[in-house]
């Protein structure tokens, strides 16, 4: 995943640029809800990536903490414009956040929780909401299924995670791990854990937002 991601870090933003009136509403909706949940929070970013979403945050938080594995899209991350000096880059583990120095009131993962194993969800979850804190806020999204796009969906015997091909612009494949969810499964994972769960599912993508119990 981050030979991947590293060796994507140049192409990876091309994603958010794609035609769709469909599409480009939700990730409207989406930069909408981030600005209206962590609005003058200091707040954790985990697997930033290149930082897409990091500017439309830092507008209006106090604070951002923004981590990833991969030095590579942290480069790219660190040189996009911001209007405040309110963000920080890290290189860090996303299943080690008591590693992050700071004090949150809020975090968010952007298209993690996908490649997230199945069998880890449980564990990042309850990390992520120790380093937080109760009562914090919590947003997350990621990609529906959708034919056609992101690469050829591949199952496994015996494992209960899916895998997509990639194939990056040099012609280099990877098989990444990318599991789909509905909502019904989002409220199953998320619901134990969580206040004032709100679950929006899209064509495209969907979101969720929650306060921690």
């Amino acid at each position: 995943m981050k030979l991947y991601y590293s060796e994507r870090a140049k192409e990876y933003e091309k994603v958010y640029f794609r035609e769709g009136a469909i599409r480009q509403q939700e990730q409207l909706m989406i930069r909408g809800k981030l600005e209206i949940v962590f609005r003058e929070k200091n707040v954790l970013e985990v697997a930033c990536g290149t930082g897409f979403w990091t500017p439309f945050v830092a507008d209006v938080a106090k604070h951002i903490t923004a981590i990833d594995f991969s030095n590579e899209v942290l480069n790219i991350a660190k040189e996009k414009k911001y209007n405040k000096n309110n963000v920080l880059f890290t290189q860090g583990d996303a299943y080690q956040l008591s590693d992050i120095a700071g004090v949150f009131e809020g975090g968010y993962a952007n298209f993690w929780f996908s490649h997230i194993p199945k069998n880890r969800i449980t564990d990042f979850l309850k990390q992520l909401h120790e380093r937080l804190g109760k009562d914090s806020d919590v947003f997350m999204t990621d990609n529906m299924y959708m034919n056609s796009i992101g690469g050829t969906l591949i199952k496994k015997d015996n494992d209960e995670n899916t895998y997509k091909i990639r194939t990056l612009e040099n012609g280099k494949q990877h098989e990444i791990l990318k599991n789909y969810y509905d909502k019904k499964e989002l409220e199953e994972i998320f619901s134990p854990y969580s206040n004032n769960l709100e679950i929006h599912i899209g064509q495209c993508f969907w979101w969720l937002s929650y306060t921690i119990k």
